[in-house]
């Protein structure tokens, strides 16, 4: 049994515009309970990703103002993609080496969700029960 990352993944993820302000993303994230916001350009695609960590660096730290200050002015372009067919194996390798907690996850050059270390948590839970379980039954007695 192969987990992958379409598997796992959060389907319900907020996209804001570049020129949203933070404080205009504070309050989704808020009311949907995400700790992230993915910058969307004009034709959907990602350009990057505002999470509490960058409210924390580049917003609070630096003393702006959250109603005036862009998303495009906080974001960190850097987005770590994943295909919707890798093994959730490999997307638990990649976020502990690039120390992350979150990943696009695309098919067909389209973003269909976000991997969070919480999902990959949760999810992980299961499988190592799922696959126990298998192993348990291969390795009884038979009849």
């Amino acid at each position: 049994m192969v987990l992958y990352a379409k598997d796992i993944l959060d389907s319900d993820f907020v996209k804001m515009p570049r020129t949203a302000t933070a404080l205009e993303a504070a309050k989704v994230m808020k009311e949907r309970k995400h700790g992230y916001v993915i910058i969307a350009g004009s034709d959907g695609t990602p350009e990057g990703i505002v999470t509490e960590w960058d409210y924390v660096s580049r917003l609070v730290a630096e003393g702006k103002d959250p109603a005036t200050t862009k998303l495009e002015e906080i974001m960190t372009t850097e987005l770590v993609e994943v295909d919707a067919l890798e093994g959730i194996d490999n997307v638990a390798q990649l976020m502990s080496k690039s120390m992350i907690r979150r990943v696009l996850v695309v098919d067909k050059g389209k973003v269909i969700g976000v991997i969070t270390a919480r999902s990959m948590l949760g999810n992980l839970k299961e499988y190592v029960d799922k696959v126990s379980s298998q192993v348990a039954r291969l390795q009884g007695p038979t009849f």
